[in-house]
């Protein structure tokens, strides 16, 4: 049995959006039923017996405590029937954005994120024991409960509870699954939104970070796909668009505000990020 960790990486917005929860039991010799292309994610909560399951080529035993999280567009069958009294919640949900299986956390990072379009990579395995997984069949049991609610009255409940528990996923192996390297570019992007006004070095980020400027540059490349400057640059940029389309400031205003010390090239830099001037790009919005 091929037990290969997968995970799965949903590019966020949209947010995956919560359809139903049910709690079924499963009798000694009976099985999960065979589907193929449901259209739905379907994520399995195991919290009696033993569920045997497969998804395309890939297999998988699950026991109490762990979690499967099926995908829409593949074939799910029962790899055999359950051997003892199995009970299991089992959740759908959609998701209309853009998500892939990836055999690290890190999946593809975008460089930077847009001033006005802020993608989050929700990052979940696919086969997982979640340490909170008591919490989180507590939440199930509400979820399960407000099934027979009036609509208008149990969709803010129902969403909140579905997206605590896609965090309880994701937060339960943050700090064991993140490499090193990931943990140091995203401290290093913080820093960098945060002090991106400020006049900044490699060596004043180093500084403040407290590793070596060479190391946190490979760990910036590796994660994002740039260097601390580039992303730097960037991030400027991108700022320097949200002050264009929300205030009358003049352009030399906006490229000292977004830590440009000379107008001209900043004009000039944000000309070849965009492939138009700033004052071109302000009259199009």
């Amino acid at each position: 049995m091929n037990e290969q960790q997968k995970f799965v990486l949903m590019e966020i917005p949209p947010v995956p959006y919560y359809i139903t929860t049910g709690l079924t039991t499963l009798q000694p010799g009976e099985q999960h039923p065979n589907r193929r292309n449901i259209g739905l994610f379907d994520l399995l909560w195991v919290i009696q017996g033993t569920l045997y399951i497969g998804e395309d080529d890939q297999e998988w035993t699950l026991t109490k405590g762990q979690t499967l999280l099926l995908l829409p567009d593949r074939y799910h069958y029962a790899v055999k029937p359950c051997d003892t009294e199995t009970v299991f919640y089992w959740t759908h949900f959609d998701f209309k954005g853009t998500y892939h299986l990836s055999d690290t956390s890190l999946g593809s990072v975008h460089p930077v994120r847009s001033a006005w379009n802020n993608p989050y990579m929700i990052r979940i395995r696919q086969y997982a024991s979640p340490p909170q997984f008591e919490m989180a069949e507590r939440h199930l049991h509400k979820l399960l409960a407000s099934a027979g609610a009036y609509r208008s009255e149990a969709f803010w409940n129902e969403q909140q509870l579905f997206m605590e528990l896609l965090h309880v996923l994701e937060e339960s192996y943050s700090g064991k699954s993140d490499s090193p390297a990931l943990k140091l570019a995203e401290r290093t992007e913080a820093f960098l939104r945060q002090h991106y006004q400020s006049d900044l070095t490699n060596e004043a980020i180093a500084d403040a970070l407290h590793f070596h400027p060479n190391y946190i540059v490979r760990c910036m490349k590796e994660v994002y796909r740039c260097t601390p400057m580039e992303y730097l640059h960037e991030y400027r940029l991108e700022q320097a668009k949200l002050l264009l389309i929300k205030t009358e400031w003049k352009v030399a205003q906006i490229a000292e505000h977004v830590g440009f010390q000379y107008a001209p090239y900043f004009s000039s830099c944000f000309k070849q990020y965009t492939g138009i001037s700033p004052l071109r790009f302000r009259k199009q919005f």
